[in-house]
């Protein structure tokens, strides 16, 4: 028996259990977790900074370590996040359709858990934590593979919420945290059906696609954020300015801050020099078109195809001067993840996720859509769109009651 294989079984084993579990039960096991990580709160700095002063020595950006970092306040919002999924009405169970048919069978859809969710991720340990308690709160098992930067803080994460759950009378293996942080064990876990119902990948758009292209357990993939502001020319700049700036800088290594922005030729002389200006207080580099480089002068390097379909994750920007929104919306379908777009405008013609009209991108969080925490943004169309939270980890059962009908 593999390794992973042992993970799955014991992630079967805890699956009904937490699938009946109840909504108080449920309920007590993430206060008992929201509390463990306030008072294990210096055990788990004490884990991070091992991983930090990893990322240190391999040279991380300062961008991906902030992702990565852990600290008291972060603790106590990840808490916060917890405590607030108690607040949310549990989404099994809910009829959400059906009927009486003309022979009399009586048809009720209700929801239900998904099962036992692999999820695989990158960088930041929060996850380890919101992907736990949301699988939990909608009667799910759920087995978590983070990336290696951040293995001692997962690990102790981890534990931190197995004994609170063990606490309040149920399995641990509800929660499993993958503590091999080799290619073959991935490998291993995209392939494990059987044992795991579906997979959800969180991270860079690499291992998504890696995570699409080798599982063969079916993946909801959640996107990448190659996310775009377009200013149209009759914006307000100061609106757009501080959309803009929001967007890319308040914290520029998560999926749904901006990575490029459009400008309209008839606004950019005067628009550019004033984000230009709220750039240099973070230092963000700009990559520009010709008519960008011509309008900022010096020190702006030209931005080729490679700049536009790239995810930073860091202060960097990729800036274009466009003709025409119909211009800027093509450039958007050509290079955009479909995550989130804001457009400073009153047109819609986005077909992403998230679209925003006059407001920063940033606001694409399950916490920020009254969701709760949230599993991941997905950027695909079928089975769910958008922040995956509780009612997102369900799929439908069909109960149908009769006196003896036949057919």
């Amino acid at each position: 028996m593999s390794y992973t294989q042992d993970l799955g079984i014991k992630a079967k084993a805890a699956e009904p259990v937490i699938a009946c579990a109840g909504t108080a039960k449920k309920n007590a096991a993430l206060a008992a977790i929201s509390k463990a990580l306030i008072a294990n709160a210096a055990e788990i700095i004490a884990e991070n900074a091992k991983d930090l002063a990893a990322a240190k020595d391999n040279g991380i950006s300062e961008a991906m370590q902030d992702r990565l970092r852990l600290d008291e306040s972060r603790i106590a919002g990840i808490a916060k996040g917890v405590d607030e999924l108690i607040a949310l009405a549990d989404p099994i169970g809910e009829v959400i359709g059906g009927g009486i048919r003309p022979n009399g069978l009586h048809i009720t859809k209700t929801r239900v858990p998904l099962g036992v969710i692999g999820i695989i991720y990158e960088s930041r340990p929060n996850v380890t934590v919101d992907a736990a308690a949301l699988c939990l709160k909608a009667g799910n098992a759920v087995i978590l593979k983070g990336g290696k930067e951040a293995i001692n803080s997962n690990i102790v994460l981890g534990r931190i919420m197995r004994e609170a759950i063990e606490s309040v009378g149920l399995p641990a293996d509800i929660v499993q945290v993958v503590d091999n942080t080799s290619r073959e064990t991935t490998n291993e876990l995209m392939r494990l059906n059987g044992y795991v119902d579906v997979l959800i990948p969180r991270g860079s758009a690499r291992l998504i696609q890696a995570v699409v292209t080798t599982a063969t357990v079916p993946v909801i993939e959640t996107g990448a954020g190659n996310c775009h502001v377009y200013v149209d020319a009759s914006a307000d700049i100061e609106m757009a300015a501080n959309i803009t700036d929001n967007a890319k800088t308040q914290r520029p290594s998560v999926c749904n801050a901006i990575e490029s922005l459009l400008v309209h030729k008839d606004i950019a002389a005067d628009f550019l020099p004033v984000i230009a200006e709220r750039f240099k207080a973070h230092n963000v580099k700009i990559y520009g078109c010709d008519r960008t480089r011509e309008i900022l002068g010096e020190g702006i390097e030209k931005a080729t195809e490679t700049e536009y379909a790239t995810e930073f994750n860091d202060y960097i920007i990729a800036v274009k001067v466009v003709d025409s929104i119909d211009e800027a919306i093509a450039h958007i379908r050509k290079y955009s993840t479909r995550h989130s777009e804001c457009i400073v405008t009153r047109d819609l013609a986005i077909d992403s996720a998230a679209v925003y009209v006059n407001a920063s991108t940033r606001f694409t969080d399950g916490g920020e859509f009254g969701l709760g925490a949230e599993i991941g943004i997905s950027t695909q169309k079928l089975h769910a769109r958008g922040p995956m939270g509780l009612t997102e980890l369900t799929t439908v059962k069909y109960l149908i009651e009769g006196n003896g009908q036949i057919r």
